[in-house]
């Protein structure tokens, strides 16, 4: 479900027409749209604990899980760097008289170091080693201390250059801005915004707190010994609490997807239990299971899901281009959604429109490779 909603939120018909759920919120605050992510390295601390106990369960030993580990981690950030540069070279309408040479110096000198996958790699190494052999109780104990620095760092701590601490609602004059400026400069940072970074390094801090709620929920649902109701139920208290807790301390620390504060931690954690303990009650509990098979074969195969819908995505926005009219050229992109969607719906529904579509199409690219048994793993 979570792939699925990524794949409608990252490929509107127009980005300016889109509707408020489906859309970020514009600062402090949250839509349905900021769940998505969370919830995404919710599910790898879910799957690293579970995949950890399976593997060992057929004999691996520490030296594997630790090989698999920084396998797994730098695979996601490779494939994330890898897609931040495709297509390796500054596509036309820019520098209309550059060289191929001049093109790929210019897409290297701006290449996007941080990003959505270097964040789930960077989280998954941190998640995974930080519960290696720590108890929950140490678990929780190092939760509280990421989100509490975190805090500490971005509200207490002067930023360089300005002799105090920052302002969160001036995300370039914070901490995290300063660090990523320092470290990767304006030029390999994210290009809506030049002097700050939403995946950030400093900002990552709290998701491998997200990364570790995830690993306990998924330990938690491993207690077989345990009455599945029992568990569920545990599920559902734990979550409805931290969805509280987030609330509560959003007050002096705002829920914000942007800075990934702590309380948006807490939050989005309780939110996500909250959905997972709902889904194993209609499946294990109700047996009401036909309704999951599309999102199975969402979640069978994500990083390809990740992978294929961004370079499709790139290709139809920018590297495609249709010659509409002697010396007009438009992306594919827009030539798709004008001709098939705007052309007879309002803007919102064209737009919503088009997302649905590009999602049935990757559900039947991800149903066919499911068929062929080919999964795309890390």
């Amino acid at each position: 479900m979570t792939v699925a909603a990524m794949l409608l939120v990252n490929n509107p018909g127009s980005w300016g027409a889109i509707y408020p759920p489906l859309a970020h919120a514009a600062w402090h605050g949250w839509t349905p749209t900021d769940l998505i992510f969370p919830f995404f390295l919710f599910i790898v601390g879910i799957t690293t604990t579970l995949s950890r106990e399976a593997r060992r369960a057929r004999g691996a030993d520490d030296a594997d899980l630790r090989r698999q580990v920084w396998r797994r981690g730098g695979l996601i950030i490779l494939f994330g760097l890898l897609l931040a540069g495709f297509p390796f070279f500054t596509w036309p309408p820019a520098l209309p008289e550059a060289s191929v040479v001049e093109r790929i110096t210019d897409r290297l000198a701006h290449w996007r170091i941080p990003g959505v996958l270097q964040r789930i790699g960077l989280a998954y190494l941190g998640g995974a080693w930080l519960t290696w052999r720590t108890t929950p109780r140490q678990q929780i104990g190092i939760v509280a201390l990421l989100l509490v620095g975190y805090w500490a760092l971005q509200t207490r701590i002067p930023v360089p250059g300005l002799g105090h601490p920052g302002s969160l609602d001036r995300p370039d004059a914070l901490l995290s801005a300063w660090l990523d400026r320092t470290l990767f400069t304006e030029a390999h940072l994210w290009s809506g915004a030049k002097t700050w970074d939403p995946e950030g390094l400093l900002s990552t801090m709290p998701a491998i707190g997200t990364v570790i709620l995830g690993t306990l929920a998924g330990r938690w649902i491993g207690e077989t010994s345990r009455p599945l109701t029992e568990r569920l139920a545990a599920l559902f208290a734990v979550g409805a609490l931290l969805m509280v807790a987030g609330t509560m301390w959003g007050w002096v620390f705002p829920i914000n997807k942007g800075l990934w504060t702590s309380s948006y931690v807490l939050f989005t954690a309780g939110m996500a239990a909250v959905a997972l303990a709902t889904c194993l009650w209609l499946i294990d509990v109700q047996q009401w299971r036909r309704w999951t098979f599309p999102f199975a074969i969402y979640g069978t195969n994500p990083m390809l899901a990740f992978l294929g819908s961004g370079l499709m995505a790139r290709c139809l926005g920018s590297l495609w281009t249709w010659e509409i009219a002697p010396g007009t050229r438009r992306s594919a992109q827009q030539a798709i959604y004008q001709t098939l969607f705007a052309s007879w719906l309002p803007p919102h529904d064209a737009s919503l429109a088009y997302a649905l579509s590009f999602v049935t199409v990757w559900f039947l690219l991800l149903w066919a490779a499911w068929k062929r048994g080919f999964v795309l793993k890390v």
